[in-house]
């Protein structure tokens, strides 16, 4: 997996264009999606697209996993960033849907996303990342 990439205070907030916004300018390569929008909207677009920063207003609202994994199915391969209401247990399911880096509202301890990334090194499912079943490395 990708090293996984942190806001700092030097790194951009946000996206900074909203998704009409992006559509509307032919020169835009970031955009900050919001829940209710559709990430399929983005995929004529993913040549030009540097970032795509996914907005979680809370910890509860799971439609951010469904748009990332749309988005790296169809071939998105710049950053994807889950920003907002994000907690520490929530990163190894992020990154199962392809998100690469995080802005979370609250600062979230090093130590405690290794050990949670380090819980269950093995799969059992393919998903939107590059990690190979164990199943499937078992049997071939």
């Amino acid at each position: 997996m990708a090293e996984l990439r942190f806001r700092t205070d030097d790194a951009p907030e946000a996206a900074g264009v909203t998704l009409d916004a992006f559509l509307e300018q032919p020169g835009a390569i970031a955009v900050l999606l919001e829940p209710d929008e559709d990430a399929r909207a983005l995929i004529p677009h993913l040549a030009r697209l540097t970032l795509v920063e996914v907005a979680f207003p809370t910890f509860r609202d799971g439609r951010g996993y469904s748009a990332a994994r749309i988005l790296r199915e169809a071939g998105y391969a710049g950053e994807l960033r889950a920003a907002g209401d994000v907690l520490a247990d929530q990163i190894p399911f992020m990154r199962r849907c392809g998100f690469d880096a995080f802005a979370p509202d609250a600062p979230l301890n090093d130590a405690t996303v290794a050990r949670l990334l380090a819980i269950h090194p093995d799969v059992y499912q393919s998903a939107a990342d590059t990690e190979q079943p164990v199943w499937k490395r078992r049997h071939g």
